[in-house]
C-alpha cells in the first residue's frame, strides 16, 4: 500500500477585529498517515490530543474529509482506509483542529486517488464548505497571515501575506474547553453601525502593524475588537479576564478562534509582561508562524 504522510498546522482566526476573516498558520502541527486498502474497513490509530476520545472509525474528521473529496473527484470510494494519526493541536481550544483534520482528509484523498484530482482553488473550496467558513482552513492550507473572503457565487477566495519576523505568536491554552457552536451562538444577528467601522479601521491596521509595523503600541491598537469577543466572554468568563489584564498591561492580546486559548503577539519589549499575569491552570508556548502551510509526501515510485 501506497502510504502518504500530511502536516497540518495549527491556526488562529479572527485575530481580534478581523472576525471570519484573518488566520494565522501557527508551527504546532498534527501529523497523519494514510493509506488506502483493498478491504477490512477503516481502522484509525489516534495518539496525543484526542486519544482514547475520537471515533476511530468512519465518524473520524480525517476519513469524512476523505470521503467528500473522493465523492467531489468522482473517484470510486475505496474498501478500506487505515490512518495513523499523532495530533498535538489541542481540540475544542480555538486552534483550529478540525479545519487542520479537514484538510488533511482532503489533501490525502488527493494525493492517493488515481482517477481523479482536485485543484488547489478546488481544495479550499471543499474545505471551506466543510468546515463552514474560510478563514481557519486558508492559513492551514497556505500558511503565513491569510486574508480569506466568499464570493458574491459562494466561491471562497484568500491573500496570503507573511508577517514581519519579528513577529511571535503566544497561545496560551486552559484545560478547558469550548464548542465552536457554543460560542457562536453567543453572537447577536445584528452589530451597530458604529462597532462595525470601527473592526474595519483595526483589521486595517492589524495587517500594517503584522506585515510592516510591529510595534507593541500599534499591534494594542490594531487588536481592540468590538464584534466578537465581548458578547462571547459569558462562555469563557476566565479567558475574557486573562486577556483585559494582558491588554492593560500592554501586550497585545486576543481570544483564538472561537476560543478559550489566548493569542498573543510576542515583541521584544513585551515577553516578559505576560507569564506574571498567566496562572499555573494556563500552558503557554511561544511559537513562530508556519510559513507553508498543510506538507503532503508522497512516496517516489520506481
Amino acid at each position: 500500500m501506497t502510504t502518504v504522510h500530511i502536516r497540518v498546522p495549527a491556526t488562529s482566526a479572527n485575530l481580534g477585529p478581523g472576525y471570519d476573516a484573518l488566520g494565522l498558520a501557527l508551527s504546532l502541527y498534527d501529523d497523519i498517515d494514510a493509506s488506502l486498502a483493498d478491504g477490512g474497513g477503516v481502522e484509525v490509530v489516534v495518539t496525543g490530543e484526542g486519544a482514547g476520545e475520537l471515533d476511530t472509525g468512519e465518524g473520524h474528521l480525517v476519513v469524512k474529509a476523505m470521503r467528500a473529496a473522493f465523492d467531489r473527484m468522482g473517484t470510486p470510494q475505496p474498501d478500506g482506509i487505515r490512518l495513523r494519526c499523532h495530533n498535538r493541536i489541542p481540540h475544542a481550544r480555538g486552534l483550529g483542529s478540525s479545519s487542520a483534520a479537514i484538510c488533511a482528509g482532503i489533501l490525502a484523498a488527493r494525493a492517493l486517488s488515481r482517477n481523479g484530482d482536485l485543484t488547489d482553488d478546488e481544495v479550499f473550496a471543499l474545505a471551506d464548505e466543510m468546515e463552514g467558513h474560510p478563514d481557519n482552513v486558508a492559513p492551514c492550507l497556505a500558511g503565513g497571515l491569510t486574508i480569506a473572503w466568499t464570493q458574491h457565487s459562494g466561491a471562497p477566495r484568500m491573500v496570503k501575506l507573511v508577517p514581519d519576523a519579528s513577529i511571535r505568536p503566544v497561545v496560551i491554552v486552559p484545560a478547558t474547553r469550548l464548542a465552536t457552536e457554543t460560542a457562536r451562538g453567543l453572537l447577536p444577528k445584528d452589530v451597530p453601525h458604529k462597532d462595525a467601522s470601527f473592526n474595519a479601521g483595526r483589521a486595517a491596521l492589524l495587517i500594517a502593524a503584522l506585515t510592516q509595523r510591529p510595534e507593541r503600541a500599534l499591534l494594542l491598537a490594531a487588536t481592540e475588537d468590538r464584534l466578537h469577543q465581548d458578547y462571547r466572554a459569558p462562555a469563557m468568563r476566565e479567558s475574557a479576564d486573562l486577556v483585559e489584564r494582558l491588554r492593560a498591561v500592554g501586550v497585545p492580546a486576543v481570544v483564538s478562534g472561537a476560543g478559550p486559548t489566548i493569542l498573543a503577539f510576542s515583541t521584544s519589549d513585551s515577553q516578559d509582561l505576560i507569564a506574571p499575569e498567566v496562572g499555573n491552570d494556563w500552558h503557554i508556548q511561544l511559537m513562530d508562524v508556519d510559513p507553508v502551510g498543510a506538507n503532503v509526501q508522497v512516496p517516489e515510485t520506481r
